[in-house]
């Protein structure tokens, strides 16, 4: 069975006219749910995790004062969000969740977080709406208590991992592949062990081309025990922050390779939503519910 972390946490108030749109945590749950994709019985609700675990990637100082709502004007500008304890509690609880989905993923194959992603997550700081890097919690995670040794991060959210690149640069058991917008956010960028730069504009057919010559080669090369795979969908033409020109159908396809491969080859994936800025909330459902679809038909 499809298990996909969810916690009404997610949807976290922030101050109207605030660009995040966190409407979408509780939406995607919804649609899942009317259309049938999903019952009750696919979710299951993370908690706080143990904060060993936390620190096994974050430094224990920075973690000290994010609990503590500490972080001062200038970090605090830098993530993006007001800083409040709801926040970092929806933190805490997104990692957990991406912990916890790992697990189901080496039993089930895959498994699924309604919201993390959260890739500008610093070793020591917050940027871009991101307080705590869950995937590289994650990662961690399975390492630490011995149940991957090898991993590839697939992130293909339309913004580079540049924390996540931070987080693993001189760890050759994670391997961070990224493939974002060349002109896009961050404008200094960190180094991934694969960066894959694209212009702007770029459409399905040639992001598609070079993820499809790519990812496989990548992953015959790493051998990597787990994926953790952020498919973000900013990279659609409609997303107001993203700078691509991909259509609905080809994100779709984009994450129905992915997943598809990782079937194919029998490496269990946990997968992260990321951004999704379309001005339109009904393409960032449907975008997102794409993944969810597509985990089921693949996998179930």
């Amino acid at each position: 069975m499809l298990k996909i972390a969810y916690h009404p946490i997610y949807k976290h108030p922030l101050p109207e006219g605030h660009r995040f749109p966190m409407e979408k945590y509780e939406l995607l749950p919804q649609q899942l749910l009317h259309e049938g994709t999903c019952t009750q019985e696919n979710f299951f609700q993370p908690d706080f995790p143990e904060e060993k675990y936390i620190l096994a990637v974050h430094d224990p100082e920075y973690v000290r004062r994010l609990k503590d709502l500490k972080l001062d004007k200038k970090e605090i500008r830098k993530s993006g969000f007001p800083l409040s304890q709801g926040l970092v509690e929806r933190e805490l609880i997104i990692a957990d969740g991406t912990i916890k989905a790992s697990e189901f993923a080496l039993k089930n194959g895959i498994a699924m977080n309604i919201a993390g992603g959260t890739h500008h997550a610093y070793t020591n700081r917050a940027e871009a709406f991101c307080l705590l890097n869950d995937q590289a919690i994650g990662s961690r995670y399975l390492q630490n208590t011995g149940l991957a040794k090898k991993i590839l991060i697939v992130d293909l959210d339309v913004h580079q991992g540049n924390g996540t690149a931070e987080i693993f640069q001189n760890d050759p058991s994670v391997f961070t592949f990224s493939m974002h917008g060349k002109g896009n956010y961050p404008f200094k960028k960190e180094r991934s062990d694969l960066d894959i730069e694209l212009e702007d504009g770029t459409g399905d057919e040639n992001y598609l081309s070079k993820l499809k010559e790519i990812l496989p080669q990548l992953i015959e090369e790493t051998k990597p025990d787990f994926i953790f795979y952020l498919s973000g969908v900013d990279i659609l033409e409609t997303d107001k922050l993203g700078r691509l020109a991909c259509s609905i159908s080809g994100c779709k396809e984009r994450d129905r390779f992915v997943l598809q491969t990782c079937r194919d080859l029998n490496i269990p994936v946990e997968c992260s939503m990321g951004g999704g800025y379309s001005k339109d909330i009904k393409l960032i459902i449907e975008a997102h519910a794409n993944t969810y679809r597509l985990a089921q038909e693949i996998y179930f």
